[in-house]
């Protein structure tokens, strides 16, 4: 998910900022400047930066002196003074331990004021200048990540967050997730074997649920099973022509030819009705040839479902349980291996009727 920066909201903010630096960057009294709100907010506000500027007062205390400063400022819905308020302490006081907090606040800011470039400069400035930072419990950098993540679209950066997400906190996050993520940004980089690797570290936590993807762990096991095999010699550049074959292999009762064109990675035999994969595929496809009579045909066209993605041929009068089949083909989707991207395979086989069978072309 990408964002693009709202001008009509940032501007106005953006202004604001010039003008507080302006009007105030000689001034040596900081206190009215943040002075807002009721009278005793004001008050209240006055008192913190009082303390806060004291020289006594430590940086843990100021830690927490600053964050009600923010609260109230925050609160008030003065998005720019506050950001003016925490980049000019961090800039007056660079040996704060706790800086990349305030900046990570400025940031934060930014984000609500959908001034996404201004936020991702924060974001990264954080990262690459500031050691990182707990707070209650949770790293800023972390934190900092997930955000780069949501609000960068570039391919090359988001590779690097993904990463430095699983180096750095890898005991924190959903790696499967991650993987899958960065196997997909990988993609769009056209580094598919870096792609395939992510994808196979994505295949080690097979309980991880990808919103919106319900079935990308069995989609990712089948890329990666063709990924592995080695020939793919069953593909076919036309789908006519895979088809013929199949058909003249039938018609012949030539079973071992038949079995040359089926697919030897994540072939498929299912029921229509339950949708019941059936566990002895390799024993059944062994045993195909006791089910080819010479009753068995073909119909003479392809069933009306068919279209440019995936095609269903009917069969009928096979030797077993159920007489008729489909003979289901896919065109192979598979950018890594441009030899056999957009081919045809013989991709599994049905049993039984299709519910709502469209007509047959005639």
């Amino acid at each position: 998910m990408c964002f693009t920066m709202n001008k009509r909201r940032f501007i106005p903010g953006f202004l604001l900022l010039i003008l507080f630096l302006i009007i105030f960057s000689g001034c040596n009294e900081e206190s009215s400047y943040y002075l807002v709100g009721s009278k005793e907010e004001k008050k209240e506000l006055r008192n913190l930066i009082s303390i806060m500027n004291d020289e006594n007062t430590k940086s843990e205390s100021k830690f927490i002196i600053i964050q009600q400063i923010s609260k109230i400022l925050h609160a008030s819905a003065r998005s720019a003074l506050l950001n003016l308020f925490l980049t000019t302490y961090v800039e007056r006081h660079p040996e704060d331990p706790f800086n990349a907090y305030y900046l990570f606040l400025v940031a934060k800011n930014y984000m609500e004021d959908e001034a996404f470039p201004i936020a991702v400069h924060y974001y990264e400035r954080i990262l690459k200048n500031y050691p990182d930072l707990l707070v209650r419990g949770k790293s800023i950098h972390y934190l900092c990540l997930n955000d780069l993540i949501k609000l960068t679209d570039e391919p090359e950066l988001r590779v690097t967050y993904y990463k430095e997400l699983i180096s750095r906190y890898g005991e924190e996050i959903d790696k499967g997730s991650t993987y899958y993520w960065l196997a997909k940004t990988y993609e769009k980089l056209g580094e598919w074997e870096l792609s395939i690797q992510a994808y196979n570290n994505f295949l080690n936590y097979p309980k991880t649920q990808i919103p919106g993807e319900p079935d990308a762990w069995k989609e990712v096991k089948s890329m990666v099973d063709f990924y592995n095999y080695d020939g793919k010699e069953w593909t076919m550049e036309s789908l006519d022509e895979l088809v013929s074959r199949i058909r003249y292999s039938i018609h012949s009762r030539n079973i071992q030819q038949l079995k040359r064109y089926k697919a030897k990675v994540n072939f498929f035999t299912m029921s229509w009705e339950q949708g019941e994969s059936f566990k002895s595929e390799d024993e059944f496809i062994a045993n195909l040839g006791q089910f080819l009579g010479s009753q068995v045909w073909c119909l003479p066209d392809l069933d009306n479902d068919s279209n440019d993605q995936e095609a269903y041929l009917k069969t009928t009068g096979w030797s077993y349980r159920i007489k008729t089949w489909y003979l289901y083909f896919r065109k192979i989707y598979f950018p890594p291996d441009p030899d056999k991207h957009g081919q045809w395979e013989w991709a599994g086989i049905y049993f039984g009727e299709k519910p709502f069978a469209g007509a047959q072309k005639s």
